[in-house]
């Protein structure tokens, strides 16, 4: 939602934060994955069959080559390990890609385009108007934020000698 709409319609605003979040928590319990994957491969949503979401929602991960793995602590996360929070270091990150990618310029100021979009303060109050006090992090940021990139990942696999 755009800042002048959340602005205009706060309480709007915070039921629908407080609807995501519990819609987040939902989604991570495991008795609800098999419900979630049903509801989520709908045609208006991904359009495809139950299977394919729920398998990686429960961490089983086929990687097409007779490695499955089970239980993968990578597992699709909505809410828990604060998937949600709206981290200053991701956005920090999202802005210097963008920038690096050409789709800013150079010049953008990041820390104030970034203190201007973010409303951590909204999700905060909204967690914690669900009683989810505990569930929000100390810090704005995660640390430094890295991204997998192929160069790294060839890296990883074939080291240089």
């Amino acid at each position: 939602m755009s800042a002048e709409w959340a602005d205009k319609y706060p309480k709007a605003t915070m039921a629908l934060l407080k609807a995501v979040l519990e819609a987040q928590m939902w989604c991570d319990k495991p008795e609800n994955k098999e419900e979630m994957a049903k509801i989520t491969a709908e045609n208006k949503w991904i359009k495809t069959k139950p299977e394919a979401i729920v398998k990686r929602a429960k961490g089983t991960y086929d990687y097409g080559t007779g490695r499955v793995v089970q239980n993968s602590p990578h597992l699709m996360k909505f809410w828990r390990d604060h998937a949600s929070y709206p981290y200053k270091s991701h956005d920090t990150w999202f802005v210097t890609e963008n920038i690096r990618w050409g789709y800013l310029p150079p010049e953008t100021d990041i820390k104030k385009l970034v203190d201007a979009v973010n409303r951590e303060d909204l999700w905060r109050e909204a967690a914690k108007a669900i009683g989810q006090e505990a569930a929000i992090p100390k810090s704005t940021s995660r640390g430094v934020e890295t991204l997998l990139t192929a160069s790294s990942l060839i890296q990883t696999i074939q080291p240089a000698t």
